[in-house]
């Protein structure tokens, strides 16, 4: 016998291979649900590991992004050009609440309303909601030829499109610093405030297609899982809330 250490017996048996062990029986599906006030509550599935030791499977879902379609939401084909996005925030059971993390419109529907011989009109401005969320949202807006015009294009001087500007800014301050953020998410989809915008600078200069283009959140107050779960209509078991009307007891003569 040779002296010295056997250096295969370490090693273990020469040509044996490890089993393959197929990822996903290790992972459960998560439904993604999104806020009540959207016609479509369920707006996808997710992945996550299952919770092993240390590793919890709720803190890998929390702060996930998904991105849907206006009109995947409210089953409306003519709304598809916005995009909302929501970030996971609680899981209940195996339903992951969410919350509104951003909204931009699609870069075809953008692109589609820039033409020739009109000024384009950006603005953008930080506001705050009433329930504490810093919000910086970017407008947009396009000149428009007047009535019986024969002139074929409708460029705006330098000092009218300040005057927009401000318009805008005031509008977007006003519609935004009165309302919490489950108020202005409603606002955003038929575009309210794109009207207000149009109706206030007419004055100035006609123009049209005025839109809220993008909207981030750059600072959200304490998190509050009760307004959480106000906001998807369900209590902490994940189940739907009913709410009914409060009648009152009938009185008994006898006792």
């Amino acid at each position: 016998m040779a002296v010295g250490k056997n250096k295969r017996l370490s090693k273990g048996k020469k040509g044996l291979k490890k089993k393959v062990v197929d990822p996903f029986t290790r992972k459960d599906w998560y439904d993604i649900r999104a806020p009540s006030l959207f016609e479509v509550k369920t707006i996808g599935k997710t992945l996550v590991n299952r919770t092993q030791g240390l590793r919890n499977a709720n803190d890998s879902l929390k702060g996930r992004c998904v991105e849907a379609s206006l009109g995947d939401l409210n089953k409306d084909e003519e709304q598809a050009y916005r995009k909302f996005k929501f970030r996971i925030e609680e899981v209940h059971g195996s339903n992951c609440l969410t919350n509104f993390h951003s909204m931009e419109i699609t870069t075809d529907k953008l692109r589609s309303l820039v033409k020739k011989h009109q000024s384009l009109i950006e603005a953008q401005i930080d506001v705050k909601t009433t329930d504490g969320y810093v919000l910086r949202l970017f407008a947009v807006a396009f000149t428009k030829r007047r009535e019986n015009q024969r002139k074929s294009t409708c460029y705006a001087q330098s000092s009218q499109i300040r005057a927009i500007r401000k318009k805008m800014f005031d509008i977007i301050v006003k519609e935004s610093s009165t309302c919490d953020l489950k108020e202005l998410i409603q606002k955003f989809i038929p575009e309210s405030i794109g009207r207000e915008i149009e109706k206030a600078c007419q004055g100035i200069y006609p123009i049209q297609n005025a839109l809220i283009r993008k909207c981030k959140i750059l600072k959200a107050p304490k998190y509050d899982v009760h307004k959480l779960i106000d906001l998807h209509d369900t209590d902490e078991s994940g189940t739907k809330v009913v709410k009914s009307e409060f009648k009152e007891p009938e009185i008994k003569a006898e006792v």
